[in-house]
């Protein structure tokens, strides 16, 4: 008998399983011929978080949210902040079953004890649990709960413009403005664009976060057209430019705050909006 191949049509990996195999997240795999969200409900933390720190400063300034988050993701970064649970498999970590009903009674109970706006979907990658954000998203948003997703923008077009009614916020990370960038951490840079396109076009709203490395994507000509491009959707996306620092297989040299300023000082010519982060 032939086995059973699946191809998962959520992100650019488009990976073709066998049955039993997980795809290059560790989130999703084939399981009798279908693909499905293997870490679903499956949460690896929990917290109460600023808005500010997913990050987000121009949505709910000064409120909290409850952030939660699972283990995979779909890229491969090497400078990976959150590695311990990014690049974890099925049984390597400690989860909590968290099924939707469970999230969102959690989540209305942080709106009444602390004022919490909703759930953030954060630490690793949220859209390879994709299922389980859209199942969850119904619940919040009927207890008139934000929801909100920081993620990498690995997403193929059809998933993501079924995504989108029920999305409120977006952090999404602009890794570099290069394919070269992004070969080297394993992703597509059109794909990310288009989410980002995509997600403000449809009335999300979206800030953007860039990781400045240096030597890999702190080029001030990249920069200009990053910006430029983003004014080209909208001057007042929200523009983060947060400090690296030597993590995970990555040993560069930190970032230099002289090298963040002066990025900062050419996204401004386009963009209302640009902060430094992480220094």
């Amino acid at each position: 008998m032939k086995e059973a191949v699946a191809a998962c049509g959520l992100c650019p990996h488009h990976c073709r399983l066998a049955d039993g195999q997980t795809g290059l997240c560790a989130a999703r795999a084939n399981v009798d011929g279908k693909i499905v969200c293997t870490n679903y409900g499956k949460l690896v933390s929990i917290a109460l978080d600023p808005i500010e720190k997913k990050p987000l400063y121009h949505f709910h300034s000064g409120s909290v949210i409850l952030s939660v988050g699972s283990y995979g993701c779909n890229l491969l970064c090497p400078f990976c902040q959150n590695h311990e649970i990014s690049r974890a498999k099925a049984g390597e970590l400690r989860v909590e079953d968290v099924p939707p009903a469970r999230l969102a009674a959690l989540a209305a109970d942080a709106r009444d004890r602390y004022g919490s706006i909703g759930v953030a979907f954060t630490y690793n990658e949220p859209l390879v649990s994709y299922e389980y954000v859209i199942d969850c998203a119904h619940l919040l948003h009927e207890k008139n709960l934000a929801v909100v997703l920081v993620t990498n923008g690995q997403i193929c077009d059809a998933p993501l413009q079924k995504l989108l009614p029920h999305v409120d916020a977006m952090n999404i990370d602009l890794k570099g403005f290069t394919q070269a960038f992004y070969d080297w951490i394993g992703g597509d840079l059109l794909t990310t664009k288009n989410t980002i396109d995509r997600a403000v076009r449809a009335g999300v709203h979206v800030e953007v976060t860039t990781l400045v490395i240096p030597g890999r994507n702190d080029d001030e000509k990249e920069m200009d057209a990053e910006a430029q491009w983003l004014a080209s959707i909208s001057s007042e996306i929200p523009l983060h430019l947060s400090r690296y620092f030597p993590r995970y297989h990555c040993d560069i040299p930190m970032t230099p705050v002289e090298k963040l300023q002066r990025l900062q000082s050419i996204a401004q010519k386009y963009l209302e909006y640009v902060h430094i982060g992480n220094v």
